[in-house]
C-alpha cells in the first residue's frame, strides 16, 4: 500500500494534498502582491534559494538543461554580505562557483547598500561575466534586516537581471497589517523564498519557493518526463500532476502544516501571531534600555536583539586598551554557567569586527513578559561576578 503522505508527485496518488498545496501557494503568492504566481514547497529555505537560482539561470539560458555548462559564459551572482550561507552553497553546489558570488557591503543595519550593488554589477561585467540574479534579503539571519527592495529592484530591472528575495524569516511580516511595511517592494520580485516553520511557527519543516511566472516554467526547468509517473494523455488535467516541478519524487506535505494552522487560527490569529512577537521584541529592548549593562549593537528591524551585557568589572572602562577584548569574553562565560545551570540557552557569535554578543529570536506567543523578565535578571545575575583575565 503507498503511504501517501509522503508523496505528492502526481494527482492520483495525493489529490487533496495537490489541491490544498496549490491553494496555499496561490494566497502566499497574494500576500506577496502577485496577481497571480506559481510554486512548491521544498525542503528548507536553503533549497528555496537554490531553487531560485537554478530557475533564473534556465530563464536566461534555457540550453543550459541539455548542454550544461560546457559553452556558459560566466554566470554572477550579487548578494549582501549579511545574505544566508545558502548562496554561496548553491553557487557551489549548481557548478556556479563560490568566485562568481560577489558580495555586496551593507550598512551599519545590516542593509544592503543598493550603491554597492549597481558598482558590483558593473565590476562583474567589465570581467566578462554575466549577471542573472540578485539575492536581496528580508529578515537576515543576524540582525534581522530587511534590504531595500524598491532601489534594488530598480537597478534589476535596468540590467535585466532577476530578482530574488530570500524572505525565509521576515516574509511571514506579510501577514501583518502593521509590519508588512517591511517588506515594501517584494511584489516587485521575480521570485520569493518564504518559511513559514520560522515566523508562523508551523511545524519543521515548511518551506515555500514561490515564482512570479505562472507559466510552465518551473516545470519546463526541472522537468524529466518519466512516463511510468507523468504521462501526458491521462483522463484528468495533467498539470496537477506537480511533481515534475520538483528536484525530488517523493515529497513530505508541507503544505498541510501550514493549511491546518491556518485553518485552526485564521488570518486574524496568524496576524496576531506576529504582531505579538514584535511587541515581545520592543518590550524586550525597552527593559534593556532602563537597565545598567545591557549595550544593543541596533535597534532590531525585525524579533532578532543583539546585544552585549556589560558587567559591574568592565562599566566606565569602554576607553581602556583592552575593554573589547575583555567583553568579549562575557557572553562564553555567561553561556557556561546558564548551560550548567540548566536555566537557559542563549545563542552568542561574534560577527565581523564585533566581539561575542548574544542573538536573542522572540518568536514563541507562549513567551510572555515575565519571561522576557527573567531572562535579563538571569543574565546579570550570572555575569555580575565577571573579571577580566
Amino acid at each position: 500500500m503507498v503511504q501517501s503522505k509522503q508523496l505528492q508527485y502526481t494527482y492520483e496518488i495525493a489529490p487533496v494534498f495537490v489541491l490544498m498545496e496549490e491553494v496555499v501557494l496561490n494566497k502566499l503568492c497574494k500576500l506577496i502582491g502577485w496577481k497571480s504566481g506559481n510554486g512548491i514547497f521544498c525542503p528548507g529555505g536553503s533549497m528555496s534559494n537554490m531553487y531560485a537560482m537554478n530557475v533564473a539561470r534556465y530563464k536566461l539560458f534555457p540550453e543550459i538543461k541539455k548542454q550544461g555548462l560546457w559553452d556558459m559564459p560566466r554566470l554572477a551572482i550579487f548578494t549582501s554580505e549579511e545574505c544566508h550561507y545558502s548562496v554561496a552553497k548553491g553557487a557551489a553546489f549548481q557548478g556556479l562557483g563560490t568566485d562568481n558570488v560577489y558580495v555586496v557591503k551593507a550598512d551599519e543595519g545590516g542593509r544592503m547598500i543598493p550603491e554597492e550593488l549597481e558598482e558590483q554589477i558593473s565590476a562583474a561585467k567589465s570581467k566578462g561575466a554575466v549577471p542573472f540574479l540578485v539575492n536581496a534579503t528580508s529578515g537576515t539571519t543576524v540582525y534581522g534586516a530587511f534590504d531595500p527592495l524598491p532601489e534594488i529592484a530598480d537597478i534589476c530591472e535596468k540590467y535585466g537581471i532577476w530578482l530574488h528575495v530570500d524572505a525565509a524569516l521576515g516574509g511571514s511580516a506579510l501577514i501583518s497589517r502593521k509590519h508588512r511595511h517591511l517588506l515594501t517592494g517584494i511584489e516587485r520580485a521575480d521570485s520569493v523564498a518564504w518559511n513559514p516553520h520560522k515566523m508562523l511557527l508551523a511545524g519543521l519543516q515548511c518551506s515555500a519557493f514561490l515564482l512570479k511566472d505562472n507559466t510552465d516554467l518551473l516545470k519546463k526547468c526541472h522537468s524529466a518526463s518519466a512516463s511510468y509517473l507523468f504521462q501526458p494523455d491521462k483522463f484528468y488535467n495533467v498539470c496537477y500532476d506537480t511533481g515534475d516541478q520538483s528536484l525530488q519524487c517523493g515529497r513530505k506535505v508541507d503544505c498541510l502544516k501550514l493549511w491546518l494552522m491556518w485553518k485552526a487560527v485564521g488570518t486574524r490569529g496568524l496576524e496576531e501571531r506576529i504582531n505579538r512577537a514584535f511587541a515581545c521584541t520592543r518590550y524586550l529592548v525597552n527593559e534593556m534600555k532602563e537597565r545598567e549593562g545591557f549595550r544593543l549593537l541596533m535597534e532590531p528591524q525585525c524579533v532578532n536583539v543583539c546585544f552585549w551585557y556589560i558587567p559591574p568589572s568592565l562599566r566606565g572602562k569602554e576607553q581602556t586598551p583592552d575593554f573589547w577584548q575583555s567583553l568579549g569574553k562575557v557572553a562564553p562565560f555567561i553561556k557556561e554557567r546558564m548551560m550548567k545551570r540548566g536555566s537557559m540557552m542563549v545563542g552568542y557569535q561574534q560577527h565581523g569586527t564585533k566581539v561575542n554578543f548574544f542573538r536573542q529570536v522572540l518568536i514563541s506567543p507562549q513567551v510572555s513578559w515575565e519571561d522576557v523578565d527573567f531572562f535579563l535578571d538571569e543574565i546579570e545575575r550570572l555575569g555580575s561576578d565577571f573579571q577580566p583575565q
